[in-house]
């Protein structure tokens, strides 16, 4: 395959701590059924997604399975009019920010397709469903921060232990900016939900059916 923007061949150590145990990889995904009404979803909106394999399974470690779905996601998000800003696809999971760049944009058929494309690519090899049936969503209101919000996704590895440089993990990246130099100096974001277990004032966002 040949490699989207902003990817780069592995480290040796990259390999050997995304192939290792779960001690690397455990992060906290709240579960939500709140999803706001379909017209949120159109337009030319900013998104920040996040989506898990089926039982947190470690599915995305197997050679060739994440280079798959970065292939996949590209793909689906240009011909639903889709720009990913960043992505990073994580042993159990996967991160991206996406802009619509069309009125007609609609990230829920976006995610649709791509999961039922993937699930497609995949199920014959892991025998049974590849991704949870749910998926979390964050729509970016005016005050946040697109470019932090990427260097979060993008240092996500780094955070888990999987490399020490965001350059080097092999499995993130973007469409549209010099992610590299992004991710090393801009300030990442924190999520609602890791202020709240700091001991920080929860204001109610309506924006957001689920944390990432």
């Amino acid at each position: 395959m040949t490699a989207a923007p902003g990817q780069r061949k592995g480290t040796g150590y990259v390999a050997a701590a995304f192939m290792a145990g779960p001690r690397f990889f455990r992060m906290t995904f709240m579960h939500a059924n709140i999803r706001l009404n379909a017209t949120q979803y159109r337009g030319q909106r900013w998104y920040f997604v996040t989506i898990c394999c089926a039982e947190r399974r470690r599915i995305l470690t197997r050679p060739g399975n994440a280079e798959r779905v970065v292939e996949r996601l590209l793909g689906v998000a240009k011909n639903h009019g889709m720009a990913v800003y960043p992505y990073c696809v994580m042993p159990d999971h996967l991160h991206f920010l996406v802009h619509g760049r069309l009125p007609t944009s609609d990230l829920l058929s976006f995610v649709k397709e791509f999961k039922q494309r993937t699930e497609l690519d995949f199920r014959w090899k892991a025998g049974r469903e590849f991704w949870q049936k749910k998926f979390y969503d964050r729509i970016l209101r005016p005050k946040d921060s697109a470019e932090r919000i990427a260097a979060y996704i993008w240092m996500n590895p780094v955070r888990q232990g999987l490399c020490r440089s965001a350059a080097e993990y092999p499995y993130s990246g973007s469409t549209v900016v010099d992610w590299e130099e992004m991710a090393r100096v801009t300030e990442p974001w924190a999520p609602d939900w890791k202020q709240d277990e700091e001991g920080k004032a929860r204001r109610p966002d309506k924006s957001k059916s689920g944390p990432p």
